[in-house]
């Protein structure tokens, strides 16, 4: 049971090293995901043919668009378990693990059942060459089983995100990146297995991080005398809020993971070359994303914990202190890639014709982390306060003006015009979310101590 809210003390202050002692821990757990893609994008590189990057890059968006697509089950189970922390409900902390690990499963098991239309419909919107498609498709038929891993491991993470337990998160990120790592350059490099050899390392990777995960959540419940009642993850009302919450951050989620897919089709519409350079650059923003996120998960615990104390002192300061840590590493990361993108681009692929269309593309690379950091802040502070239906609205407004973009500037520009939709989309959400900025403070009921 919670504990009466008029004999709880005030929630203590937020300070930069609170943040940085969340952020921090996240940064490292992120920054083993891309590092892992480079790690792939290095190996595949390796191979003499650009085909095989560019069928990395449209199986790999496939996937962005069918597990990224679930990624409620982190999000959405961060922002209840931080409320459910900051409300002192001990027992609604355990029961949000309980019921995001049910909806993984279900979810999981659906997605394997259904993978034959799901990958019927996914070729026939990606379009490729045909030696790009072939390896895809080995690509996919191997890594869909991963699907309730994968799942559950997002339920796991956003559990200990939501406790501001981020260290638990680097050490399941670590452990399941370093792994996939190993196994990647093994099964590639020294066995020869190419696309599917990234592929099988992937799921294998995927199964171990989560009987990891399971095993150290099962600790802390029992360490803490939690358990789960199944009346309790039944309960009709705590189910509806979940569903409700989980239901309008799947749909934002689809809006920008179909912006990724759509401009990766673009670039794939445009030849291997393009595709593959394309892909080459979107490591570099993949790694500041991650970077970046950081921040919006330490926003999403603080914000979250604010919201269930009912502190508005709290939540001022958590968004603040964010801000400034996230807008400075931002500019750092976009002066960092243009000075040293030529060479990271050479490290990533062997290609001549590669590396000279990624150099072309540099610059708008390089503007992505300052544009998009707004965006990730944003996006962490509505995550903790579970404000999804604004996520939703603010994402589908800002996928019209990224099409709308598109088709004024690609026809003229060609590549550049879509990177320029992509910079444009980033600032959309940005300011979107922000329009929707007060119904944070308004609808919590926040009170200044």
């Amino acid at each position: 049971m919670s504990d009466d809210a008029g004999a709880r003390p005030p929630a203590p202050r937020i300070t930069h090293a609170q943040v940085l002692r969340l952020a921090g821990p996240i940064v490292l757990s992120n920054i083993s995901t891309p590092l892992l893609g480079i790690a792939d994008m290095v190996v595949i590189g390796r191979i003499p043919n650009p085909a095989a990057l560019g069928a990395i890059a449209l199986g790999g968006t496939i996937f962005n668009f069918v597990y990224w697509g679930f990624g409620f089950l982190r999000m959405g189970t961060t922002g209840l378990t931080a409320q459910a922390v900051g409300a002192r409900d001990v027992h609604e902390v355990s029961a949000n693990l309980g019921r995001a690990l049910l909806v993984a499963l279900a979810i999981g098991i659906s997605l394997i059942a259904l993978q034959w239309p799901i990958g019927l419909a996914a070729f026939a919107l990606l379009k490729g060459s045909a030696e790009v498609q072939n390896m895809a498709r080995d690509f996919f038929a191997i890594r869909i089983w991963s699907a309730p891993f994968t799942l559950a491991n997002f339920a796991i993470l956003g559990w200990f995100i939501g406790r501001q337990k981020a260290n638990v998160a680097l050490v399941l990120q670590i452990f399941m990146n370093g792994i996939n790592i190993v196994l990647n350059v093994t099964f590639v490099a020294a066995l020869g297995w190419a696309v599917k050899g990234v592929a099988t390392g992937t799921v294998i990777a995927e199964i171990s991080a989560t009987a990891l995960g399971l095993a150290l959540a099962a600790r802390d419940l029992k360490s803490g005398g939690w358990h789960w009642e199944w009346s309790r993850l039944i309960d009709r009302e705590k189910l509806g809020r979940m569903i409700a919450v989980n239901r309008d951050i799947m749909i934002r989620t689809f809006c920008l993971i179909f912006v990724f897919a759509f401009f990766t089709s673009q670039g794939a519409r445009s030849g291997d070359v393009l595709l593959a350079a394309n892909a080459v650059l979107g490591q570099f923003i993949a790694v500041s994303a991650f970077l970046l996120d950081a921040f919006g998960f330490a926003a999403e615990a603080l914000v979250g914990q604010a919201v269930g104390a009912r502190e508005r002192d709290a939540l001022d300061q958590s968004v603040k202190l964010s801000a400034i840590w996230a807008g400075g590493t931002a500019l750092a990361l976009s002066i960092g890639l243009l000075l040293a993108g030529p060479l990271l681009i050479d490290v990533l692929t062997t290609s001549p014709e590669v590396r000279i269309a990624a150099r072309i593309y540099l610059p708008w690379a390089a503007a992505a982390p300052f544009a998009a950091v707004w965006c990730f802040l944003l996006d962490g502070i509505f995550i903790g306060a579970t404000r999804s239906i604004e996520m939703r609205n603010a994402m589908a407004l800002s996928l019209g003006i990224f099409l709308v973009a598109w088709w004024m500037l690609a026809g003229a520009y060609g590549n550049h015009g879509l990177w320029a939709a992509l910079i444009l989309f980033y600032l959309a959400r940005a300011a979107t979310l922000l329009g929707f900025f007060p119904s944070v403070t308004k609808a919590a009921a926040l009170t200044y101590r």
